[in-house]
């Protein structure tokens, strides 16, 4: 096991209703602790370059569209297996498929308004957190 970090977005639907805190918990009662963390309101630009690698796919427009139609808490997550971890805990994209106890299967609304963001791969939860913290901003 190793020590990985990996990038989590609380999406709009999660600040509009006011449940970032019980989201937060859940991480850390599952053994991730978050060592950087701010709440921000993405631009078009931004929004459209982080997820620059759906451009093609038919959701691309809406999820540009749903992640910036409110603020948002980006945050890095540090713990063993982190990037895994996040997953599993946030759960399937589509709330209805998610497991029991998941993020997603208690606080999702939609497959699109599902809560949560999480890094699928090492490599790319670097590149994430790159996009959103300074180095000096990650305090482990």
């Amino acid at each position: 096991m190793s020590i990985e970090r990996t990038l989590s977005i609380l999406k709009p639907d999660a600040t509009r209703r006011n449940i970032t805190g019980k989201i937060i918990t859940k991480f850390e009662e599952n053994g991730l602790r978050v060592v950087a963390q701010k709440r921000i309101r993405l631009t078009k630009a931004q929004a459209e370059a982080f997820y620059e690698v759906h451009k093609e796919r038919p959701f691309y427009a809406s999820l540009v569209e749903s992640m910036i139609a409110a603020p948002v808490v980006v945050q890095v997550l540090e713990g063993e297996n982190a990037v895994a971890k996040n997953r599993e805990i946030m759960g399937a994209t589509n709330p209805a498929a998610a497991d029991e106890g998941t993020i997603r299967k208690e606080f999702a609304e939609s497959v699109e308004a599902n809560s949560v963001h999480g890094s699928d791969s090492l490599e790319n939860a670097e590149k994430e957190i790159a996009f959103f913290f300074a180095q000096t901003e990650i305090v482990g």
